[in-house]
């Protein structure tokens, strides 16, 4: 009787450290030098949300050499943060990004169920429909297959790239914190109970 409240017990503290399901990924972004004589730098993040069918990019950037002509999401790349790809999100460049300038911030919410929110050839590419292409950027995304970059003037391919990196969840930390607490409490019950009086 007394393994099965062990087991009883070990089940409920599982459940107890298991959340709920999160329908939104946020993936980090740390802007580096895409080319050689790149100045620019940068920080931001990138929240996938597949149950609205949504994304938010919400970056800030400074000292570029030239001023800003262009930013977007390219995906995916053949390896993961490595590569490059063709532009999967708007083209030529985010609505509303500021152009024209070496340091700012973005914040914007795209309804990624609507097609203006992609390149029209990547929705092409990736089974016709706004959301089979976000299927395609959610997945390149989580496999480290998909980066921002932002063109200036001095960089028309693209002077500083980050590559979406996803924020691990926390209810994943929680679930592994308390296996591996469950496994050192075993173990010491075990030695407890194995060492001779």
């Amino acid at each position: 009787m007394l393994s099965i409240r062990k087991l009883l017990c070990c089940a409920i503290v599982a459940c107890l450290g298991a959340g709920s399901a999160q329908a939104a990924q946020v993936y980090y972004l740390n802007f580096g030098p895409e080319a050689v004589g790149a100045t620019g730098t940068g920080t931001g993040t990138v929240t996938i949300d597949n149950a609205l069918n949504t994304m938010l990019v919400d970056i800030q950037f400074s000292g570029l050499s030239g001023n800003t002509t262009a930013s977007h999401i390219h995906a995916p790349t053949a390896n993961p943060f490595t590569g490059t790809a063709g532009v999967a999100t708007t083209t030529p460049t985010f609505p509303g990004f500021p152009l024209g300038v070496t340091s700012g911030s973005y914040n914007h919410l795209f309804d990624m169920s609507l097609a203006s929110s992609y390149n029209p050839a990547f929705i092409t590419n990736n089974g016709g429909t706004p959301l089979s292409a976000f299927a395609v950027l959610t997945s390149a995304a989580a496999a480290g297959k998909s980066y921002l970059n932002i063109h200036t003037t001095n960089f028309p391919g693209g002077e500083i790239r980050a590559f979406l990196n996803p924020v691990p969840e926390p209810s994943s930390v929680a679930l592994t914190g308390i296996g591996l607490a469950i496994l050192a409490y075993g173990r010491h019950r075990y030695r407890k109970t194995a060492t001779p009086s």
